[in-house]
């Protein structure tokens, strides 16, 4: 079990002060050490599981050729300090057969803490479940490859899993934008997404600029949720690997009370890395449940004194634990990602625009990476005709199952615009759903179709 919060540290303004210390003294010896030998000014160099390799060694690790890396890494000084979520061209190599709306989905995987939480009278166990539900993504986010970014009106639905029916639709594409949307007996859950980043030559912070809302029916709790930031680390040189690291705050709206977690960040040799610990409050700011764990296997539970401190005669208790993998998977997914991105999971008619009909995601999945590349390029620059001729007309794109509120929210990455879902789908699919013609899907069956000036207005 990870290391309870003690009081002094809680008291001075957040858990683990020291940790951030730390961290800073282990960035900056890295830095130093490692860009020193590379000779490359403004790379870190990592191994967080440790080991015997020096770090020259380690530096030839990875997915790149050396030729192909020297390259890119030509390319991409010109963008330290940037960001580049929607600016560089990345290679079809360091991708996976998965768009970004198919990760969105993965949240859906452990759902059922959801409805664990909207069963729960006691609204401090509601926010227990609630956050080992937005912690379990975690797992899945470790991946090293990146999903495809979805092409501006391309959505991906989800249905057959826990009577939850999910869309979600790319409604933005500079900057990027997705919108998400969720339901099932127990909650809704609302996402509007548009992530930031900043290139550090050989890393990424990963800022999650967005707006989670998630409703649980039962007692009409509205919950809140803010995401720490993630870094991938090792993207040109070396063995990539990403954290999270920071505050994880979900906060009840309805009450005021507050689940606040912290992700430890990755310290020598790999010490602390996974490690979530930290807190359910009152709306009084006073500690009632402490939670420990680490996001990559397991969280638990126990009840605490006012000074933070497990109540004597309780053990910690577990609310939940990441599921069995398969081994040696290529993408190193799960197998709900492998379900998420088959027809598994697939409603009655898919919409044309769906990831799964994607051609670049589909040769990718087959191993065809040449093929992969130009079906990505041809995509890119049709998106590129798409806006031409919608500035020739003066046309604003509009998306299908979103509309765009008025709304902004501050976040502590930025400011957000907020897409409401307009409720056309679930009627869409309930219409579909209801018919008695039934049509198989599958990849020969529908062409890849997100255009707002083809055919996909006629479905």
């Amino acid at each position: 079990m990870a290391p309870v919060p003690n009081k002094d540290q809680k008291q001075g303004g957040g858990f683990f002060a020291s940790i951030a210390s730390s961290l800073s003294d282990f960035s900056s010896a890295m830095h130093n050490s490692v860009n020193g030998l590379l000779g490359f000014e403004g790379l870190e160099v990592i191994n967080p599981e440790g080991g015997t390799e020096d770090a020259e060694q380690e530096a030839q690790r990875g997915r790149w050729k050396q030729e192909d890396r020297d390259s890119y890494w030509k390319t991409m000084q010109k963008y330290i300090g940037s960001d580049v979520t929607s600016i560089v061209t990345l290679p079809v190599l360091i991708f996976e057969p998965m768009t970004m709306l198919q990760k969105m989905a993965e949240l859906m995987e452990y759902s059922h803490l959801l409805d664990l939480a909207d069963n729960c009278e006691d609204p401090y166990m509601q926010l227990v479940y609630a956050s080992s539900w937005a912690i379990s993504v975690y797992f899945p986010y470790q991946r090293t490859w990146k999903p495809f970014n979805p092409i501006l009106g391309e959505t991906y639905e989800m249905v057959n899993h826990g009577g939850i029916t999910f869309i979600a639709e790319q409604v933005s594409h500079h900057p990027p934008m997705s919108a998400g949307h969720a339901e099932n007996e127990h909650f809704t859950y609302d996402v509007t997404s548009k992530l930031k980043t900043k290139f550090l030559g050989n890393s990424l912070d990963i800022y999650p600029v967005g707006r989670t809302r998630v409703t649980l029916k039962k007692y009409g709790v509205v919950l809140d949720l803010i995401p720490p930031l993630t870094k991938a680390n090792n993207l040109i040189f070396g063995r990539t690997w990403v954290d999270s690291l920071g505050d994880m705050i979900l906060t009840n709206l309805t009450t005021g009370d507050k689940a606040v977690l912290y992700f430890q960040p990755c310290g020598w040799l790999g010490a602390g890395r996974y490690e979530v610990d930290g807190y359910v409050y009152n709306a009084a700011e006073e500690p009632k449940i402490l939670m420990t764990g680490k996001w990559n296997e397991s969280m638990s539970y126990q009840s605490c004194d006012m000074e933070g401190e497990p109540l004597p005669g309780t053990g910690p208790k577990e609310v939940w634990r990441v599921a069995d993998v398969p081994k040696n998977d290529k993408f190193q997914y799960t197998y709900f990602a492998h379900k998420i991105k088959s027809f598994e999971t697939a409603p009655r008619k898919l919409l044309a625009s769906d990831s799964r009909l994607r051609p670049d995601r589909y040769a990718l999945e087959k191993g065809d990476l040449s093929k992969a590349s130009s079906e990505k390029s041809s995509l890119e620059e049709r998106q590129r005709g798409e806006k031409r001729t919608r500035e020739a007309k003066d046309h604003q794109f509009t998306p299908r199952w979103f509309d765009q509120s008025d709304e902004i929210a501050a976040t502590p990455w930025g400011d957000l615009e907020v897409y409401h879902y307009n409720g056309k789908y679930s009627k869409h699919r309930d219409a579909i759903d209801t018919s008695d013609c039934i049509e198989e899907v599958g990849i020969q069956s529908t062409e890849f179709n997100p255009w707002q000036y083809g055919n996909i207005d006629a479905e």
